[in-house]
């Protein structure tokens, strides 16, 4: 169905979520009617904030928002949900978009095989009474589901629509680009060539597609790398595991802007611990590209300086491959915790593949790697 008459039958005016790509036809809408409009729609770092913010926006008008999610951010919303939303604490209600990544029976990557098994069933547990919108939905239908999850609502409760793959369209055309000239793909084979043999643990989607096929153009085994394919946020926690059980080896993680603002504190624990054998590079294109190139504000946040408020020793940002190869070489002989922003532009290969190892494989070879160090 068109994703505007999903929007005219929920009737909310303010939007608030985490891009998805299952999800593109409402984001590319939602961009394309707002943009970034604080009163109508707001990009959040993670889905437990959009969904707080989403409260705080029934406090003030008392009317029904909508929080948008690729089904991986359940969790970031579970305790909001229960502590927060729920009828039995302050009543809030909201209007919940969820894409189904994973969906039984529908070819999908590893990191969301599991979650999509379980989407609906963890709506139910939270109380959370769920419509499934496919290809075939009709408008009528819809309209019928929301006006029983009106009456829902106003009891307090929280209701949601799951979007099967297709299942909305939208004829508009959006586009995301930036001033930065460096492409990320050839920002990763700079790291690969200057981290040799040291091991790598790399974030959330185009980034760790891109080194693993770097790790093939270049004959090279993919036992150096972790490849963080799902948990969005968490690759420099997983790095800094690595780090400090791995003392006299130099770890290296490879992040996104996205990611780092999804779990932001994770920033601060690496500060304080300052493992002198991480490297933490940030590939900031300002964008969630993996999921369609939608913005994050991190176009306009100053992470080096975060970094530095939060104990890195050394926090530097580049916006040239000469810049980034000399600060690659200085921090393997620094010995300190340091980070690295990189100035990316926004864009991909067509023809970008996926790696072909499991994830138990890549999990398996990495250990074993580690073993020897």
């Amino acid at each position: 169905m068109k994703v505007e008459s999903l929007v005219n039958i929920i009737g909310s005016d303010f939007y608030t979520g985490v891009p998805d790509s299952q999800l593109k036809a409402l984001c590319n809408y939602l961009m394309g009617t707002y943009g970034i409009d604080p009163h109508h729609h707001v990009i959040a770092a993670n889905e437990g904030n959009c969904t707080a913010l989403a409260a705080g926006y029934h406090l003030a008008t008392g009317k029904v928002p909508v929080v948008y999610m690729q089904n991986s951010g359940e969790g970031n919303v579970i305790n909001p949900v229960a502590s927060l939303l729920n009828d039995k604490v302050y009543a809030i209600p909201v209007v919940f978009i969820i894409g189904w990544r994973g969906e039984p029976g529908i070819h999908d990557e590893p990191q969301h095989i599991y979650q999509g098994e379980v989407t609906v069933k963890l709506l139910d547990d939270m109380g959370i009474k769920s419509f499934v919108i496919s290809q075939d939905t009709t408008e009528e239908e819809v309209t019928k589901v929301m006006a029983e999850f009106n009456e829902l609502l106003g009891e307090g409760k929280d209701v949601a629509f799951v979007i099967r793959k297709g299942a909305l369209s939208y004829d508009g055309k959006v586009e995301y680009k930036n001033d930065n000239t460096m492409v990320r793909e050839e920002i990763i084979q700079h790291i690969v060539k200057a981290s040799g043999e040291d091991p790598i643990v790399s974030t959330t989607g185009k980034a760790s597609r891109e080194l693993f096929e770097t790790r093939v153009a270049n004959g090279q085994s993919h036992k150096y790398d972790f490849l963080t394919v799902g948990s969005m946020g968490h690759s420099s926690s997983i790095a800094l595991g690595v780090a400090i059980n791995k003392p006299d080896t130099r770890v290296w993680c490879v992040d996104g802007d996205g990611a780092v603002l999804m779990h932001m504190g994770s920033m601060a624990v690496l500060g304080a611990n300052k493992p002198s054998n991480l490297i933490h590079i940030v590939i900031n294109n300002g964008a969630h590209e993996t999921v369609g190139g939608m913005p994050t504000v991190a176009g306009s946040v100053d992470l080096v300086g975060i970094a530095r408020a939060c104990g890195y020793p050394y926090a530097v940002r580049v916006e040239d491959f000469d810049s980034l190869d000399r600060e690659l070489e200085a921090a393997k002989t620094r010995n300190e915790l340091s980070l690295i922003e990189v100035s990316c532009s926004i864009g991909a290969r067509a023809d970008l593949g996926r790696p072909t190892t499991t994830a138990l494989e890549n999990k398996n070879n990495f250990m074993e790697y580690l073993k020897t160090l």
